[in-house]
């Protein structure tokens, strides 16, 4: 908004000098974090007791998963997610250029996917129960916001040059010049990325503050490469595919660190609140649709590595028990709930991910560079 403001009056012939700094991406990115920050600080702890209020007894939880869970989890309220969504949408209406369409792309996949959370945790909490929205019925339901998200993305997409069918086209890191063209699969394709992220992060939300750290991580690596695919010289020096207006995004992507930093001030062990998959299922499609956006599909399978690491060993556990009529691989999936089961301390399985995803994410972002 205020982007547009700025626009309007430069155009207009006012000079305004406070306000030429609008003009900088990188600042508005910093104040856009700032602004996601300080909105999910305003609402914490007032959230928390209405939601303790409203809820009773708050998130229920598997009696047949990690015992002390049972006990020093049960009550806390859930839904925290639309903390995180307040700010970020907040900060990315104030601050990033809302006639960019990638900008409106992820907000619809993040406001859409959050719904969808909000609807399974309302029907959690209300019939206290561990089943929400049914599997199939969540599956349609992303699918179909997903796939009209990517066709938004190929439909009004800004390459940089004369590089044929690159809206459709899949790039692969480390490859210059390799570009795949799928043709009209790519909706499907893409939609399988946002999907499977927004999946893969809900199944890595199961101890206290192991999800948002992470997804802040990705999200700041995603932010980076969002800023040089949209800036033509910095792509041509590390020769990426650049993507006109895909800068835009890296208010969205610091949005979502500052919210995250402001949530994980109440939901770091022993957590307040929990995001729920109102959260974690936005915050997943939000990083899949930038993936998409950036032509960076690929690189989100290594900076997100953790979440694909916690859904493969979910699908591993599944196969292997259906094959061998009930064994298991590990000791409990998604796989952090393994290591809890051979004794780590919850905040050693979260300290370590969060190591994990560090480097993950430094590796994903080396891929950059080395072309």
């Amino acid at each position: 908004m205020f982007y547009l403001i700025y626009q309007h009056l430069a155009a207009g012939g006012h000079y305004v000098p406070v306000l030429n700094l609008l003009h900088y991406l990188t600042f508005r990115s910093g104040v856009a974090l700032f602004t996601a920050q300080l909105v999910v600080a305003a609402m914490g702890s007032r959230f928390i007791r209405w939601m303790r209020t409203k809820q009773g007894r708050g998130q229920p939880i598997r009696t047949d998963g990690i015992e002390r869970h049972v006990i020093e989890k049960a009550g806390t309220p859930t839904m925290g997610g639309f903390m995180i969504l307040a700010g970020l949408v907040v900060a990315t209406l104030l601050w990033a250029d809302l006639e960019n369409p990638y900008v409106w792309t992820a907000l619809l996949v993040t406001a859409g996917y959050g719904l969808l959370g909000f609807l399974d945790d309302y029907k959690k909490v209300t019939k206290q129960t561990t089943a929400g929205v049914s599997g199939s019925m969540k599956l349609i339901i992303q699918f179909a916001i997903a796939l009209i998200a990517v066709w938004v993305l190929v439909w009004f997409g800004r390459p940089v040059g004369e590089v044929a069918h690159f809206n459709t086209s899949l790039a692969f890191p480390l490859l210059k010049n390799l570009l795949l063209d799928l043709g009209w699969f790519y909706l499907a394709f893409g939609a399988v990325v946002i999907v499977g992220a927004s999946n893969a992060v809900n199944l890595t939300d199961g101890l206290d503050g192991l999800a948002i750290g992470p997804v802040m991580i990705a999200a700041a690596a995603f932010g980076l490469i969002a800023y040089i695919v949209g800036n033509v010289k910095f792509a041509d020096y590390l020769q990426v595919h650049a993507v006109s207006g895909a800068g835009e995004l890296l208010p969205f992507c610091m949005a979502i660190v500052g919210a995250g930093l402001g949530f994980l001030w109440y939901n770091a062990p022993p957590a307040k609140i929990f995001m729920g998959d109102t959260g974690s299922l936005a915050l997943g499609g939000a990083l899949g649709a930038v993936a998409v956006a950036t032509k960076h599909e690929i690189v989100l399978a290594i900076v997100g590595g953790l979440f694909v690491l916690e859904a493969c060993s979910v699908m591993i556990q599944i196969a292997y028990f259906k094959a061998t009529g009930g064994k298991r691989i590990f000791l409990m999936a998604p796989i952090h709930h393994h290591f809890e089961k051979l004794g780590w301390a919850e905040s050693t399985v979260v300290i370590r991910f969060w190591i994990i995803s560090i480097v993950l994410a430094m590796v994903g972002l080396a891929t950059l560079k080395i072309r």
